[in-house]
């Protein structure tokens, strides 16, 4: 599940070109798995068959696609990761892998201020609605700053993980004559 491109594509690719065409060969291969059986261990198996690049990159883009989306959708998705400790260090593990240190950071600022607020540490006790981001004054602010560097950070963070792809494109794709 590699993605394929000529070598010239490669090297004209855009950072987030780049990005999001190693991200897409993972997604249809993830979506093709959970149509076929929903299961956590298929969700496990999918992502033990990635390289360690493929890994960070998949978590990472996943949860920038959905948090991007408003203010409440990343309150809401980084909530949900949190209350799944497996997943939400993958995103930081993963980050770290690939260098992004400074968006890191924001997620452990993230992950701080949920836990000050007492925020699930699982899914059986994730009751968390979107619209219980307007309830608490104090978290609003916070997410509202939390999300404003998100949205300055993650650009520095796609050209990072392109970065990474270009030195180490054998993880991510398979390179055409």
């Amino acid at each position: 599940m590699f993605a394929q491109m000529k070598k010239v594509e490669f090297d004209s690719f855009s950072d987030l070109a780049l990005f999001n065409a190693c991200f897409k060969p993972l997604i249809l291969d993830y979506k093709s798995r959970m149509v076929k059986d929903n299961s956590s261990m298929v969700k496990e198996l999918f992502y033990r068959d990635l390289t360690p690049g493929q890994k960070a990159l998949f978590v990472f883009h996943v949860y920038y696609n959905h948090a991007l989306e408003s203010q409440e959708e990343f309150y809401w998705w980084s909530a949900f990761y949190l209350a799944q400790p497996k997943i939400w260090s993958a995103i930081t593990t993963g980050l770290k892998y690939l260098g992004n240190e400074h968006m890191y950071q924001l997620l452990e600022e993230t992950e701080i201020i949920f836990r000050s607020h007492n925020y699930p540490d699982t899914l059986e006790k994730f009751t968390v609605t979107r619209e219980n981001l307007g309830s608490n004054c104090e978290l609003t602010v916070a997410i509202h700053s939390l999300y404003m560097n998100f949205n300055k950070i993650a650009p520095q963070t796609i050209k990072g993980i392109s970065k990474f792809i270009r030195h180490n494109p054998e993880m991510f794709l398979k390179i055409e004559d």
